[in-house]
């Protein structure tokens, strides 16, 4: 196997494998298992398993933040100084997200990918990996400080620890939601017939949080 389809393949184990199981419980064997792959590949590739676990997590913001940092221009020019409106900031994250030039990409891959991020930034802060979040606020900090900036801006009645404890609150909501999005559609689908996709979820999703952000 060539070195970037052995390095693929193992991330595509860890990430399914963490995210199923939890980053304690899944052994470097039993990803090297399910990749197909020995233990020193994974020591030549990425030199540990919280190194494992923060390529991972790359894997997936990489793209994300560059292609946020350019929402973010686009955005901040529209604004021309004017307090912003806080469910448009919060649409922010899953139209960059959700960015695709193929519909049935976008339902399907994209869907499936989300529920694993989320699952795994879950786990993150569940299962006291202090190192991932960590690696997260010194690789992608500074586009998630611009972004949290007009989050503050948007919300300046209420005060830094109240806004510190209902971004937590909303964070804990989209992960549960998101997390389970495929088995949330399935249900709606079944109560009232309805086929949903995942923009339709973040456009019912996005006014619960910002309702409750600023209650």
């Amino acid at each position: 196997m060539a070195n970037k389809e052995t390095a693929k393949a193992i991330l595509n184990a860890a990430e399914e494998l963490f995210s199923e199981k939890g980053f304690a419980e899944t052994s470097l064997r039993n990803i090297t298992t399910k990749a197909g792959v020995n233990l020193a590949a994974v020591n030549y590739h990425f030199g540990s398993k919280k190194e494992l676990i923060q390529a991972v997590f790359a894997r997936f913001l990489n793209a994300f933040c560059q292609q946020l940092e350019a929402t973010l221009d686009d955005f901040e020019k529209q604004l021309s100084g004017e307090i912003p409106d806080l469910n448009k900031v919060l649409m922010l994250l899953p139209t960059t997200a959700l960015q695709s030039d193929n519909k049935t990409e976008l339902d399907d891959n994209h869907r499936h990918r989300l529920g694993i991020f989320m699952r795994l930034l879950g786990l993150a802060y569940n299962q006291g990996q202090g190192h991932v979040r960590k690696f997260l606020k010194q690789e992608y900090g500074t586009v998630f400080n611009r972004y949290m900036a007009l989050v503050t801006a948007a919300s300046p009645q209420l005060t830094n620890e109240d806004r510190f404890w209902r971004i937590h609150f909303m964070l804990g909501a989209t992960v549960f939601t998101l997390s389970g999005a495929d088995a949330l559609m399935a249900m709606a689908e079944h109560e009232f017939g309805i086929d949903a996709d995942i923009g339709e979820l973040f456009s019912k999703l996005i006014p619960f949080l910002g309702a409750g952000f600023q209650a």
